[in-house]
């Protein structure tokens, strides 16, 4: 099903368009993902929704012919042009890079596997030329991921609306940015990103864009669960200030219990000496609060090394090579 329009009204002429794809060993996708995008570029032209369009790939550090085959296609069309990471820095610092190299009135930014369907553009061009600074891809239905995939998905976004953090519900980072969005997205410095919490933070006029997701054309996903897990985790403790304040709440919660406990302790003693003295006062009280401990140490650990990080003021990202 194609991605819903958004009518045109009023707002910006047809923009210079670039389009980003950050890419980590999608060496076999390469080939029909570039021969896609440009004959998207072509229809776009065409049709009067873009002055010029072109693409740009950020090599993450791959280890397969990623680079070898983006030198190849941009050395044969003048649309295609590279950039090159001296390492993998991540998805989200290769996506980042991309953003803040690119030229043109817009960048849309899309993951190099054929998943989001690339006819939601026109739709996200429309609602630029309507006065949108910020189109966000959704996904109208998570169909193509599994049932365990889909219900964390929708728990974790959940969450973070319930934790203050500000999120488009079911998008992930296919979206349309003009270029004052962009030049605001540079005045934010931070080593620790986490884009689909920070776009929506720039403020600007937005629109959303409706799109089913589609199986992956070649080669495997990107993101283990390990990865996700840690963009979770990046997502929460970047925005919110929340598991702290969870943390002072749960230790006055078990200083309460413990206090009771050792309330009880002291009547069993006084009122049934027959009892075994210690046995309930001594464990139960040992676990919990070791259990508490070690979780409230890990939290404040995440948030340590945050601010570690952070004041290294170590680049984000490194580009080895621009063509």
């Amino acid at each position: 099903m194609p991605a819903e329009p958004i009518r045109q009204e009023r707002g910006h002429p047809p923009p210079k368009l670039a389009i980003v794809l950050p890419c980590y060993n999608e060496e076999e996708v390469l080939p029909e993902t570039s021969r896609r995008l440009l004959l998207l570029l072509d229809d776009l032209s065409e049709s009067g929704l873009i002055e010029e369009g072109s693409l740009y790939f950020v090599d993450d550090g791959s280890e397969d012919g990623t680079w070898q085959f983006i030198q190849s296609l941009a050395a044969s069309n003048e649309r295609v042009h590279g950039i090159k990471l001296s390492r993998n820095y991540g998805h989200q610092r290769a996506l980042l890079a991309g953003l803040l190299h690119a030229p043109g009135d817009v960048v849309i930014s899309i993951d190099a596997d054929l998943q989001d369907d690339l006819t939601a553009t026109k739709s996200m061009l429309s609602g630029y030329a309507s006065g949108a600074e910020i189109v966000y891809g959704v996904r109208r239905l998570r169909q193509m991921d599994t049932s365990v995939k889909r219900v964390t998905a929708e728990a974790y976004y959940s969450i973070l609306r319930a934790i203050g953090v500000n999120l488009i519900f079911n998008h992930a980072d296919y979206r349309l940015l003009s270029r004052p969005v962009i030049e605001a997205l540079r005045e934010y410095k931070e080593t620790n990103i986490f884009l689909r919490g920070l776009i929506p933070q720039l403020g600007f006029q937005s629109a959303l864009v409706y799109y089913d997701r589609q199986e992956r054309f070649a080669g495997v996903s990107k993101y283990p669960f390990s990865k996700m897990l840690a963009l979770a985790i990046e997502g929460i403790t970047s925005f919110s200030d929340v598991p702290l304040k969870i943390i002072t709440i749960l230790g006055l919660v078990i200083s309460l219990v413990s206090f009771a406990m050792a309330t009880w302790a002291l009547w069993i003693r006084i009122f049934n000496p027959s009892a075994v003295p210690g046995w309930a006062s001594t464990v139960i009280p040992l676990y919990m609060l070791g259990g508490i401990q070690l979780l409230c140490m890990g939290v404040i650990g995440q948030y340590l090394a945050k601010i570690y990080s952070e004041t290294k003021s170590r680049p984000r990202f490194i580009i080895e090579k621009l063509i």
